[in-house]
């Protein structure tokens, strides 16, 4: 069986496009018509930018029309100041490139999730390290005069303790605030677990909240929201049939060694091996998800990374060395 149909059966939706693209041109053998990909490579970090350009495209790798780049540094697992500190600043040359920010712009930054779920705060905790700065705007200190833009910040929640859809309280904010553009945070899943909290992903088409771990919401995006749509996510979890599987492949890699095994593995239905999995996922409806244990810290220092590059990135005035002088 191949990815895309285990993945198709299991109902996950791919968050990071990267991912899709390796699936889909693994499978194929080929390079996708309409997709570009483009790698960068940094001393602690490797940056790669995904674009689909064409419909066609978007239909084939199950994304929409845009730019999608993926920051890829393990290293940020560790709690190293310094790495994290040189990420935060590769995020914010990639913010810079795409956002095309003019003075007096204004920005509403959106933290997604639910901060009484450790693994899916990660758009909540971003929110509480970010500068915000449209209330004072005008009060900025004087070293900063001229190098703060007119940032704001909202965590909505989630329709289980709201009772609210999150896009109808972001568009409501929207439409007050009349941000010239809108900036979502959340939590992604992710196929690999070496992903986890060590990829930052930003894209130019908005997010669909809870997509990666079937409950999918209505679309943040410029169709919903009527401003541009960024997003930036971390994969925070890994669906536990993803991981099933890989131990399984990691079984027949083994039982290759030794044909009699080998021919015996080779009888079985694909089928077979995934209703396997499918039954005992079943308490769990088939969408059991996991985190390591350390997801606390993990949480803290990638938020922490995510509302340093936003504030070098928003703010010229801040460079990497102060950003943390003034981040809550």
């Amino acid at each position: 069986m191949s990815k895309s149909e285990l993945f198709s059966n299991l109902g996950i939706t791919l968050d990071i496009a990267l991912e899709a693209h390796e699936i889909i041109r693994g499978e194929t053998g080929a390079e996708i018509p309409g997709v570009r990909k483009d790698e960068e490579r940094f001393e602690n970090a490797t940056v790669t930018t995904v674009t689909v350009v064409t419909p066609e495209a978007e239909k084939i790798i199950g994304k929409p029309m845009g730019s999608y780049i993926t920051i890829d540094a393990p290293g940020i697992r560790r709690n190293n100041k310094d790495l994290q500190r040189a990420v935060s600043q590769i995020l914010a040359k990639k913010l810079v490139e795409i956002l095309h920010l003019k003075e007096h712009t204004t920005i509403l930054l959106v933290g997604l999730g639910n901060w009484n779920a450790t693994p899916d705060a990660l758009g909540p905790t971003v929110i509480d390290h970010t500068m915000v700065t449209r209330h004072i705007h005008k009060y900025a200190p004087e070293e900063l005069k001229g190098g703060l833009r007119s940032v704001c910040a909202l965590a909505p929640g989630v329709l289980g303790i709201t009772g609210i859809e999150t896009a109808e309280i972001i568009k409501g904010v929207v439409d007050r605030v009349k941000p010239d553009l809108v900036i979502a945070i959340d939590a992604l899943a992710a196929t690999n677990v070496e992903r986890i909290c060590s990829t930052i992903q930003i894209s130019t088409t908005g997010i669909n909240p809870g997509s990666g771990v079937g409950n999918r919401r209505t679309g943040i995006n410029i169709e919903t929201m009527g401003v541009p749509v960024y997003a930036i996510g971390v994969p925070t979890v890994v669906h536990a049939g993803v991981i099933a599987n890989a131990v399984v492949e990691g079984l027949v890699n083994e039982l290759q060694t030794s044909p009699t095994l080998y021919q015996i593995y080779k009888g079985l239905n694909p089928q077979a091996v995934q209703g396997i999995i499918s039954n005992i996922m079943a308490p769990f409806s088939g969408n059991l998800m996991v985190t390591p244990k350390e997801i606390d810290e993990l949480i803290e220092n990638t938020s922490e990374i995510i509302a340093a590059g936003l504030s070098q990135a928003l703010h010229p005035g801040i460079g990497p060395e102060e950003c943390m002088l003034y981040l809550q």
